[in-house]
């Protein structure tokens, strides 16, 4: 009897030391295996019988975690650190008051040299890498090191502020490549591994789950940007930023982008641009050099609580789910195909529609001129229309050069005689929106900005903007109050 209590005891204490680790895995992989336990169970004691409400196993069968060895292997090869240099210019200005007694004003712009550094992903073994916006935007050059140590310049292929995604090109060839998995297919609690270069640390691995899927975060500063995050458990730092997400078989599923953190380092979540959207970006920056971005035309709120409880009694809603359409571009997709105001969007393309995100991803993987399946509920009834998915212009068809909002990272809108009257102006457009980290935003242009001039020529549309072939060197324009400013533009 006392032996038995003593070697019991030993086995408690030693399952104390060992700590909450190999007890968790172990009743996870008890769990996985339908051993949890609530049988009578008889005690030698006693001879009686006690529900024992807790899983039972035995020494002798195997932990069997997931091996992450050969996908850590094959993603470390295929992963590389980019570093950035960019020229940061001091804004120069236009002083009306010494305009008026003639001074010069043209002094030479002053720079400095600033580095930054990220990672990236190769997918093509001709010197094909992936990687974010925010890792290469406004570069003057670009380094790129591999795994092995060896060093290239690379070369931007083409950028999309809206997903964060870029693409960049080194010359070499027969380089080791990571094969794109199916993000569509990650199921949560997936063990997934983070490659990057955390703090300039190269080919660092990290190991999570998938922690959830379709994610807004708000964060890319668009207003055409497209968020639907993986978000998991692995750890994820400032250098890490287009880095791999990879799933155990060695497959890309994500492209590391963003730490929600209060303190700028990793905290427990972090997020990765889904695969479906990083394969369409890149598809379309090879063939045509700009993203073409598909668009339903539509206005929507999504109908959860918050829009039960506001507008449900008023439109007759009393369930949950879906995107209810508040406005409809009379030019746009949604409106050709028969959608209506009232429409409650359920699902597109067979996707169940509950979340800002489905929408964007769903639609934000298609290009102007592809149709998809829209189910709606109308009138209590569920209808389903095929839509031809078109541009922000109102067409199904594909650009081949890049918008002005892309080109100067903003919105405008065509100046009406309103608009040009409070400017004292004939002409200009009008800036109503600037994106962090485009032109725009590095110059130290605000909105309510009226554009008049680029690089000396008059802007009477934005389709003057859209004509401009050479670099942007020079904007002029005005503010509501009257201050006439010019901003040189330094690095673009």
């Amino acid at each position: 009897m006392k032996t038995k209590f003593l070697s019991a005891l030993a086995v408690v204490l030693t399952s104390a030391v060992v700590g909450g680790g190999i007890g968790y895995l172990a009743s996870q992989q008890f769990l996985n295996n339908n051993q949890v336990s609530a049988t009578p169970v008889a005690n030698e004691e006693s001879d009686t019988t006690t529900d024992m409400h807790f899983a039972s196993f035995s020494a002798q069968q195997p932990l069997q975690l997931p091996d992450l060895t050969q996908a850590a292997e094959m993603g470390v090869r295929a992963v590389v650190s980019v570093t950035k240099t960019e020229e940061i210019a001091t804004v120069q200005s236009w002083n009306p008051f010494l305009e008026l007694f003639g001074a010069p004003q043209q002094s030479a712009p002053q720079t400095h040299r600033q580095t930054a550094s990220g990672s990236g992903v190769i997918i093509g073994s001709d010197g094909y890498i992936v990687t974010n916006n925010h890792v290469i935007e406004n570069a003057s050059s670009l380094k790129v090191r591999l795994s092995d140590g060896q060093n290239y310049d690379a070369t931007i292929i083409g950028t999309d502020p809206t997903t964060d995604i870029a693409l960049i090109k080194i010359e070499a060839t027969g380089l080791p490549t990571l094969p794109f998995g199916s993000s569509d297919a990650l199921r949560l609690g997936e063990w997934v591994l983070a490659i990057g270069s955390p703090y300039d640390l190269q080919s660092t691995v990290t190991a999570g789950i998938v922690s959830a899927k379709a994610r807004t975060l708000r964060v890319i500063p668009n207003a055409f940007s497209i968020e639907s995050f993986i978000q998991t458990d692995a750890a994820i730092n400032p250098g890490n930023s287009g880095g791999a997400l990879v799933n155990a078989r060695g497959e890309l599923v994500g492209i590391n982008t963003v730490i929600k953190s209060p303190t700028g380092s990793y905290a427990g979540y972090s997020f990765a641009v889904p695969e479906t959207i990083v394969q369409k970006v890149v598809s379309d920056l090879k063939e045509y050099g700009v993203v073409q971005r598909a668009l339903l035309g539509i206005s929507y709120r999504m109908v959860d609580q918050a829009f039960l409880d506001e507008l449900g009694e008023k439109y007759g809603i009393d369930e949950i789910g879906g995107a209810y359409i508040a406005e409809i571009d009379p030019n746009g997709a949604a409106h050709s195909a028969g959608l209506k105001i009232g429409d409650i969007i359920t699902d597109i393309d067979g996707v169940k529609i509950d979340t800002h995100a489905n929408i964007s991803e769903e639609v934000g993987k298609h290009r102007p001129g592809d149709k998809i399946s829209v189910s709606v509920k109308r009138d209590g009834k569920v209808k389903q229309f095929d839509v031809v998915l078109r541009n922000k212009t109102g067409k199904a068809e594909l650009t081949s050069s890049i918008d002005a909002e892309t080109a100067l990272g903003g919105v405008m809108k065509e100046a009406s005689k309103e608009i040009l009257r409070k400017y004292n102006a004939s002409h200009g457009v009008l800036v109503t929106e600037v994106n962090r980290g485009g032109v725009l935003s590095n110059a130290g242009i605000k909105e309510g900005y009226l554009i008049t001039h680029i690089n000396e020529k008059p802007i009477r549309s934005i389709r003057d903007i859209q004509a401009i072939e050479q670099d942007i060197k020079l904007i002029e324009g005005t503010y509501p109050n009257g201050r006439h400013i010019g901003y040189v533009i330094v690095g673009k």
